[in-house]
């Protein structure tokens, strides 16, 4: 799964005032980033009132996207993955992944369920910028 971290702005109408301009961050699955890019206008055109500038397109490694349908915030864990070869040497590896969910209380209760069977420790977990997540290579 290739992921690319998206920064935009444009204007848009924010409530009975003038349109305003905003700046918000995307992640969505693609190619590249002239194809995320393209399918990113497409999702939001109903939105952008006049021009739409892309700041920065970036691929993001993420381990993995834990999504909750009833969720509106997505959340940044970096967790340390600890594997114990068969010689008996430990290896730690963090890994950042995105957690869907209401509040940073619901986060790290999704992400402890989910991380249950592995041998892990979450190093931190924060509010992410990114507003919405496009999967899927259209």
């Amino acid at each position: 799964m290739l992921l690319y971290e998206i920064k935009v702005s444009y204007e848009r109408q924010t409530g009975e005032d003038n349109p305003g301009k905003v700046k918000e961050t995307y992640l969505v699955e693609g190619l590249n980033c002239s194809d995320v890019e393209g399918r990113l206008m497409e999702e939001i055109k109903p939105f952008v009132f006049g021009d739409l500038e892309v700041s920065s397109c970036k691929k993001v490694q993420l381990y993995d996207l834990i999504d909750s349908p009833e969720a509106d915030r997505w959340f940044k864990a970096r967790v340390e993955m600890i594997t114990v070869e068969e010689s008996g040497k430990e290896t730690r590896k963090v890994v950042s992944m995105l957690v869907h969910a209401t509040t940073i209380a619901h986060a790290l209760k999704h992400l402890t369920s989910y991380l249950s069977s592995q041998d892990c420790e979450i190093v931190s977990l924060q509010r992410s910028p990114i507003l919405e997540v496009y999967r899927g290579v259209k």
